[in-house]
């Protein structure tokens, strides 16, 4: 069965249920009125109750006929264009199916005088039949109501199916963009240890980078991971920069046990710290200090990496803004949590620099 085809046989479905409900309260409430008018509403109940009886019966065809129009209209036009047919195609057989209906009435008023002779009075059928008419076509306009009801709903879903869809292509793309930029400046690290001839950290590094590429690939880029496992991988990435950077690296964390088990972005954190490390330890010829920070303030998160870099009274060269992995770090926020999600990266006093983190608390 077509998606199509599924959507026609539910609102067909939902048509059934609704003509019971609406021709059950068209005869209590007409019951009613017959009641204020003085017509005794028990003695004249069984006929009249036969009569309306019979309207989902005409309903039905109308509906199957008003379906027809609906799905060959749709077919050659859009939704909006079906519209006025719809509605012409309702009134048409509104009126032609009201005749019918008010000679059935005569036939119901005729049984239940025999054996008394029963007149047809033609201006009594005139009203039948305008009442008749009122009555299908009111019912028409609702399954129209009902149909395009059916067909906004059917669009909306599809649109967040689309809009999800988007999102889950561009947070992988973002995601995956972390892995080529990081390789290439991982290549260069390699290529330097070669130069300086510390072969054997070259290895070391090789075999290390295996194993970090190994575990981030098996991650899904559209599931958040827990505080923990994200330090876990970049100590794997930290063990890489080491074996070039042992003697002058000083990483150190500070956060509470309990800040550890929120859910994060996948790899959110490696960006931060290879820049870090790119501007501090690689600008600068002594030891550098790295902390990376985390607290929760409320329901939010806080993060941040700082890192010692050249001071401008040094004569060193401050990074320039935001490069290509601190651009994919508020990329990524904005995609995942909207204006939820914030990122500032900048010098926080002279020789200090710190990329910082704000997104939404999510315990595992």
């Amino acid at each position: 069965m077509t998606k199509q085809s599924s959507d026609i046989c539910g609102i067909r479905q939902a048509t059934t249920r609704f003509s019971l409900i609406y021709w059950s309260g068209v005869f209590i409430f007409l019951g009613l009125l017959w009641g204020l008018a003085g017509t005794g509403p028990i003695e004249s109940g069984t006929g009249k109750l036969l009569l309306y009886a019979s309207c989902p019966l005409v309903t039905t065809g109308i509906s199957a006929l008003l379906f027809r129009v609906y799905e060959r209209s749709i077919a050659a036009h859009s939704s909006e264009n079906s519209l006025p047919l719809l509605i012409g195609a309702s009134f048409v057989l509104s009126l032609l199916a009201a005749p019918v209906w008010a000679i059935f009435g005569h036939v119901v008023d005729s049984v239940y005088r025999w054996p008394q002779p029963s007149v047809l009075d033609w201006k009594e059928f005139g009203y039948d039949t305008a009442h008749g008419a009122s009555l299908f076509f009111a019912w028409s306009c609702l399954l129209i109501t009902l149909v395009f009801g059916f067909e906004l709903s059917d669009r909306a879903r599809r649109l967040a199916t689309v809009r999800e869809e988007a999102l889950t292509a561009q947070m992988r793309a973002l995601r995956y963009q972390v892995n080529p930029h990081f390789l290439f400046n991982t290549l260069n690290s390699i290529t330097g240890l070669i130069e300086e001839g510390s072969a054997m950290h070259a290895k070391h590094m090789v075999l290390s980078l295996s194993t970090f590429l190994r575990t981030t690939l098996s991650l899904d880029p559209m599931h958040d991971v827990p505080l923990a496992d994200e330090l876990s991988l970049q100590e794997e990435y930290l063990a890489i920069e080491r074996e070039r950077f042992s003697d002058r690296l000083d990483f150190s964390i500070d956060m509470a046990e309990d800040v550890r088990g929120a859910r994060v972005p996948s790899l959110i954190l490696q960006p931060l710290i290879e820049n870090a490390i790119k501007h501090g330890v690689g600008a600068l010829r002594g030891q550098v200090r790295i902390v990376l920070h985390a607290h929760r303030d409320g329901n939010r998160l806080h993060l941040w990496v700082e890192n010692d870099m050249p001071s401008p009274d040094t004569g060193g060269s401050r990074p320039p803004g935001m490069g290509i992995g601190l651009k994919n770090v508020a990329e990524r926020l904005r995609t995942r949590f909207g204006e939820e999600g914030r990122f500032s990266a900048g010098p926080i006093s002279p020789g200090r620099y710190r990329a910082a983190i704000d997104l939404p608390w999510t315990p595992v």
